[in-house]
Parts: C-alpha cells; sequence; structure tokens
C-alpha cells in the first residue's frame, strides 16, 4: 500500500479519455450489483462524454480534480456550483488505490474550492446500496438528508440518498 499523499491537480483536456477510462473500471467494480449494465453503459456515455467534459473544463462554475499517485491516475472528482449549494457530482478511487486517503484529498480539494465560492453546503447522490461509498461519506461527515428515486431517461432511474455536507 502506498501511503504517500497524492499529486492533486486540475483535470487538463489531455487527461479527459483517462479519467473515463478509470470511471469505466471504478463503476465495473462497483455497480454491477446495484444496476443492470445497460444502465452502467447508458450512463457513462451520458456522464464522460468527452466533449462534455472538456467543456466544462473553462467554466468557473465546475471543479475537475485529478490525483496521480506517480504517473498513475488513481481517482478523481468534479463538483458543480448550483445556486447557493456545492453539488459533489463525482469521487471515485481505482479500487487499487482505495483506503489510501485519496478520497479525503481529493473530497478536501473540492471542500476547498466550494467554500472559496462561498457555498453554503456540499451534496451529493449516492445509490442507496453503495454501502461502501454511504460509510465512507458519513466518516467524512456528510449525513443523510433525504432519499429519492431520480428519472434519468432511457428507461432507467437512480434510487439515492441525499447527503450533505456544510463546507
Amino acid at each position: 500500500m502506498n501511503k504517500r499523499s497524492p499529486d492533486l491537480q486540475p483535470l487538463t483536456p489531455d487527461r479527459v479519455d483517462a479519467v473515463a477510462a478509470l470511471a469505466r473500471v471504478v463503476w465495473q467494480a462497483t455497480y454491477p450489483r446495484l444496476i443492470s449494465q445497460a444502465q452502467i453503459d447508458s450512463m457513462l456515455a451520458d456522464r464522460y462524454a468527452a466533449a462534455s467534459i472538456r467543456s466544462q473544463l473553462d467554466d468557473p462554475h465546475h471543479a475537475w480534480r485529478v490525483a496521480l499517485q506517480g504517473a498513475t491516475l488513481a481517482g478523481f472528482a468534479h463538483a458543480v456550483l448550483d445556486g447557493a449549494d456545492c453539488k459533489l457530482d463525482k469521487l471515485y478511487v481505482h479500487p487499487d488505490h482505495q483506503r489510501q486517503g485519496i478520497g479525503a484529498a481529493l473530497l478536501h480539494t473540492i471542500q476547498d474550492w466550494a467554500r472559496a465560492r462561498q457555498a453554503h453546503r456540499l451534496w451529493l447522490q449516492v445509490n442507496r446500496g453503495n454501502t461502501q461509498a454511504i460509510a465512507a461519506y458519513r466518516k467524512y461527515g456528510f449525513r443523510i438528508v433525504g432519499s429519492r428515486v431520480f428519472d434519468i431517461g432511457h428507461g432507467f432511474v437512480m434510487d439515492d440518498h441525499v447527503m450533505e455536507l456544510t463546507p
């Protein structure tokens, strides 16, 4: 296990494809027990389209951060300002690099970004069955404030808890 602190950086256009590839690795390790493969494929195609991510890189309402362990992309996070709030939209760490402080480091950099933009709260959605993620978010001070089923189109839904944290 590598205990060195990750190198946190803003996502650059040359790493967008690597982020999408890492998302697929993490999703295939996590979500097949929670949602169908068709939904996984649809959500990955929607949320990790390279053109969409690249368009957000210069948008001041979006923050994309990557965590590197040496030259290896170990994780990434994405947040978006939502009025006076900030939504932690994505936080993923490669299974081989989990439990090494990378997720916490990414969360802290997003919290700093949200604070600098005077966000009143940081919130997220997490699949109700993703007990590992829920436990991790609770460890970092998030609390469940509601549960909902979100229609995401294409005949798919997300059955999520909504969690929040004061940044």
